[in-house]
């Protein structure tokens, strides 16, 4: 038999072999270089789940399979490779539909392997059947689904290679009863895409018009991100002298030591970067498809520069000018085609050369009344939240404002610190406070907005960088749908650190109610026992902070036991009912009522 090696150390047979389906399954995983899985173990897969440990693949058993397909997202966002997840037939698989939805919308290279129930019970209404295509149609890149058991190696290949062609969540449908038998095959080399910086034609138009540009502002990606050209980014603003700004939600794709660094667009952004950005007259979309929720207006500005002309960079042609109309439409590589940019106007003179000075001024100046209002913003101050932060001085207990609490772990994040966020109201807040030194650090549910993400997530990065310090961030609301996940962190030796805002309620929708419904609270409080405790009961370090001298403290004291330690520890911080700014004004509108019996109800 025949063998060459993977770039990983590990084995895989080589040449048209006679094996089972199973094998050959488990062989493409490794020649894709898994090593890792995150799943349940399932009856429908067992027969290749028996020969995953000498293989060299690790499957991690979760407690929840939305839990499994958000850890293979965060192994995938930190990693660069495939994040896999597995499991049961029909319930298992239906559990993970919307944690690939995230994926999807972070464009996150996961791969969802779903076993089926056997051909021969098809349609006939047995044990744990579903038609499990249709589930992630919405959500996925390709669907593979394997009709013959002699084309396992080849489907499960495909599956792995349109993951990182497509940029997103990829399909692997298996009946259960095409793992067994006897087939003659041969494993597929992995296809890898060699991406380029974009066409000629419009790489010079978009040379010429940033020549002529007299305020440039860059929008750093997660395109960025993806193709590991954060430096090549630095490059052109360097050249250019531009401000860069965050796409929303991606802090981590540019320093937030240089200079130039702005801070997030979107909701709960910068207000610098906003204020900069409603300057430019030629704003370069770089690795971003510039969504919706990320150019809303916030702060009261809309800030989206009407009359800028929009060069807009996007290894998928799909996204270019299908939010915002542009100038400039360049297909291709961030990293390839930022460098592309320097190099084309690396010996010619620019418009903007002559106002470098004054720009970087500028810059600063907003960034610095930026940080200073931060620093001055220590807590919410509209009606409500005055009304709750005077009851609750009455009451026993100490709360803390979230803001100043963001702002503590601020100051106490460690170096090359990864950090998930949940999706909620102080979670959001939590935007204008998160800065990376490093890409691959900061994840988020992303468009999709989905609660319940945060652990699992940061969980699934730290397995794939296990020298790396983790944290999560979530609100009450969002733990009580993930906390279980601790659980996988302590039995399998991922140490993670929590964050809980212990607030007691769902509070970005509780904001509307504040807003549009008189302050009529259905279904908003959320009175809960001790997260810390629950953490103890679960084998995890829980620490209660009501101090805010505490916070940073906490932080670090769990961090050194993350990373020193291995052990996985829940902050809870008790914090006041204070409300951040509602998602989006334009979602509601005022009520109206007809019927007499609802007339009060406005």
């Amino acid at each position: 038999m025949s063998e060459k090696q993977t770039g990983d150390g590990r084995t895989v047979v080589s040449g048209q072999q006679k094996m089972t389906p199973s094998e050959a399954f488990v062989e493409t995983l490794v020649a894709n270089g898994v090593t890792d899985i995150f799943g349940i173990m399932g009856s429908a897969f067992m027969d290749a789940m028996d020969i995953f440990a000498p293989a060299g693949i690790r499957l991690v058993p979760v407690v929840h399979e939305q839990g499994a397909a958000h850890m293979a997202d965060g192994y995938a966002r930190v990693s660069g490779r495939h994040g896999v997840v597995i499991g049961q037939n029909g319930p298992g698989i239906s559990n993970c539909v919307t944690a690939i939805a995230a994926a999807y919308w972070a464009h996150s290279p996961v791969v969802m392997i779903t076993p089926e129930a056997g051909t021969m019970g098809t349609g006939l209404g047995g044990f744990q059947e579903a038609n499990q295509l249709p589930m992630f149609q919405e959500f996925t890149k390709y669907q593979a689904h394997v009709n013959n058991p002699k084309r396992m190696a080849e489907y499960t290949a495909r599956a792995f290679d349109r993951a990182l062609s497509e940029i997103g969540p990829t399909q692997l449908n298996i009946p259960r009863d095409h793992f067994y038998g006897e087939i003659e095959t041969e494993i597929p080399d992995p296809q890898r895409l060699d991406r380029g910086p974009g066409g000629e034609k419009s790489l010079a138009e978009a040379a010429e018009l940033l020549a002529t540009a007299e305020f440039p502002v860059i929008i750093s990606g997660g395109g960025v991100v993806m193709a590991d050209g954060v430096d090549e980014c630095k490059a052109l603003a360097e050249r250019l002298g531009a401000p860069v700004v965050n796409s929303y939600q991606h802090n981590d794709s540019f320093p937030a030591s240089h200079p130039q660094w702005c801070g997030p667009l979107g909701y709960q952004g910068s207000k610098a970067a906003m204020k900069l950005i409603s300057q430019a007259d030629v704003v370069i979309a770089l690795g971003t498809r510039l969504g919706p929720f990320g150019t809303l207006p916030q702060h009261g500005m809309d800030y989206w520069p009407k009359n800028a002309k929009i060069i807009q960079i996007d290894a998928d042609h799909k996204m270019l000018g299908l939010v915002k109309k542009i100038t400039v439409g360049i297909c291709g590589d961030a990293k390839a085609a930022a460098a592309a940019l320097t190099g084309r106007l690396a010996e010619r003179t620019l418009a903007c050369d002559a106002t470098r000075e004054e720009r970087a001024a500028r810059t600063k100046a907003e960034k610095d009344a930026w940080e200073q209002e931060l620093s001055e913003w220590t807590h919410e101050k509209d009606p409500y939240s005055l009304d709750m932060i005077a009851e609750q001085e009455q009451e026993d207990g100490n709360w803390l404002h979230p803001r100043q609490v963001l702002r503590e772990l601020e100051k106490a994040m460690p170096p090359r610190v990864m950090v998930s966020t949940d999706i909620g109201n102080i979670n959001s807040v939590a935007h204008s406070y998160l800065r990376f030194e490093e890409p691959r650090s900061f994840f988020a549910p992303m468009s999709f907005g989905n609660c319940g993400y945060a652990l699992p997530t940061i969980i699934g990065a730290k397995a794939a960088a296990m020298d790396r310090p983790a944290i999560a961030y979530a609100g009450d609301g969002a733990w009580g749908m993930s906390m279980v996940e601790i659980m996988t962190a302590v039995r399998h030796d991922i140490p993670v650190t929590a964050v809980v805002f212990h607030n007691r309620q769902w509070g970005a929708e509780k904001k509307n109610q504040v807003d549009f419904y008189n302050r009529r609270f259905v279904a908003g409080e959320l009175e809960s026992e001790s997260f810390a405790g629950i953490a103890q009961a679960m084998g995890a370090e829980g620490i209660v902070v009501e101090k805010l001298e505490d916070v940073g403290p906490a932080l670090q004291r769990a961090v050194d036991a993350q990373m020193n330690e291995g052990r996985t520890t829940v902050i809870e911080i008790m914090c006041t009912r204070e409300l951040g700014d509602p998602f989006r004004r334009d979602a509601l509108q005022k009520p109206v009522r007809y019927l007499e019996k609802y007339q009060d109800y406005v």
